[in-house]
């Protein structure tokens, strides 16, 4: 069993920062990419940032310059710094990780439950 937990959402005034974490627990082997993902209403799910086991990270042009991902290898877990906040960021955000679970050869995809992120005055 593997659990990805989030934590850090709620609301910011425009211009505003807020940090997510995501801690990936259970039987795990191996961690691969970590992710940040986020849906608005209406829109459909879009990578926010993206880092590597070795450290190497990709952005969504839009979030550039205003976030950074960055992770704990040792504690499994994924972090997303967003600075200078809009009101076009509100949206659900979710981590995701590829994970090889004890005992399997195989890489599998987990998503966390979900951060609301709302950024409005």
């Amino acid at each position: 069993q593997v659990q990805l937990v989030e934590s850090g959402g709620g609301l910011v005034q425009p211009g505003g920062s807020l940090r997510l974490s995501c801690a990936a627990s259970g039987s795990i082997s191996s961690v691969y990419t970590m992710g940040w993902y986020r849906q608005a209403p209406g829109n459909q799910r879009e990578l926010v940032a993206s880092v590597t086991s070795g450290g190497s990270t990709n952005y969504a042009d839009s979030v550039k310059g205003r976030f950074t991902i960055s992770r704990d290898n040792a504690k499994n877990t994924v972090y997303l710094q967003m600075n200078s906040l809009k009101p076009e960021d509100t949206a659900i955000y979710y981590c995701n990780a590829n994970i090889v679970q004890t005992g399997s050869t195989f890489r599998r995809s987990y998503w966390g439950q979900g951060a609301q992120v709302t950024v409005s005055s």
